[in-house]
């Protein structure tokens, strides 16, 4: 008998065994495979906030539209400060919204800074699909380029604020990006990959390596475009001479020690601060206010209102 007629109708028990066991294992892989493709798709899409009403917020802010290459019409909200100053953008966080951030802008806007808030994952109540960073980029730089076109903000210095996601995308544009001359970031991470395995974590995967293997591959041929995309490490010394902020929390170890690292690789003039508490959007008003003063301090030393004089 043939090993084909053997396989399609065995009669010997280790045949049996062996299509027994084959069977098991193409199952397992495919509730593996939609396990993986659903947590994916949660990761890449996460439930989106809604940006919320401008009406009722102090500092007149209005919703600015921007062109993103990818996705197409976007909004940010624009808190104006004093004409001709420059900008700082704060680039929100993964599930963060915009709305969070409110306060941050509003201390920024009472120091005379033009304030641009870019909510990557929301727009109204629809979900909006996320790269973990790879098409982000592309995306500030389309809001930054919208706001130089306003005519009423410095249109050659801006500072940049961002928190993992944010902070991500903040230092990729900034590394390649003249205009920006001041940046802090919390909770940085120098690859995409990095997030999505903190965020396999979190889900619980890292205990199921076949779906953690699984969603990764996933991830990288969804994302295959961006395959020679390098970490950030690599661009840093474009850098030097840029003021840089790095704050690190102990909420999340492993975006702690990668902003550690990106700040020791990083060029002067730089400085890695430790807060007690990170997440800004869960602190307290106090632990708010220190924050706040922290990073207005920051931009107020590194990014003056008034030009410098040899740019006048």
């Amino acid at each position: 008998m043939g090993f084909n007629s053997e396989f399609r109708s065995p009669t010997r028990w280790y045949s049996k065994l062996a299509i027994a066991f084959l069977a098991v294992a193409f199952f397992a892989i495919l509730a593996a495979s939609a396990v993986s493709g659903y947590l994916l798709s949660r990761i890449l899409r996460p439930i989106a906030h809604a940006q919320g009403t401008l009406a009722d917020l102090p500092g007149h802010p209005e919703r600015m539209s921007y062109q993103d290459p990818i996705k197409g019409p976007r909004t940010a909200w624009f808190f104006p400060g004093l004409k001709s100053a420059p900008s700082v953008v704060l680039s929100s966080g993964y599930r963060w919204s915009g709305g969070e951030l409110l306060t941050l802008a509003s201390a920024l806007q009472d120091h005379q800074y033009n304030v641009l808030v870019v909510d990557f994952l929301a727009d109204g109540t629809e979900r909006v699909r996320t790269t973990l960073g790879f098409e982000e980029v592309a995306e500030l730089r389309a809001a930054m380029d919208a706001l130089a076109r306003r005519g009423d903000v410095d249109a050659e210095r801006f500072g940049l604020w961002g928190v993992d996601l944010g902070a991500y995308v903040a230092l990729a544009v900034g590394t390649t990006d003249r205009r920006v001359q001041a940046i802090v970031l919390e909770s940085v991470y120098d690859h995409p990959r990095q997030l999505l395995q903190l965020l396999l974590k979190e889900a619980g995967a890292g205990s199921l390596p076949l779906i953690g293997r699984i969603t990764t591959l996933g991830f990288r041929w969804l994302q295959y475009s961006y395959r020679d995309v390098p970490p950030l490490a690599q661009g840093l010394d474009a850098l030097g001479g840029t003021p840089q902020q790095y704050l690190e929390s102990p909420e999340t170890p492993e975006l702690s020690a990668t902003t550690r690292e990106i700040f020791r690789l990083s060029p002067p003039p730089h400085e890695l601060v430790h807060l007690p508490r990170g997440n800004y959007a869960g602190m307290s008003d106090e632990e708010k206010r220190r924050y706040e003063n922290r990073v207005v301090s920051f931009f107020l030393i590194n990014l003056p209102i008034e030009a410098p004089a040899a740019r006048r």
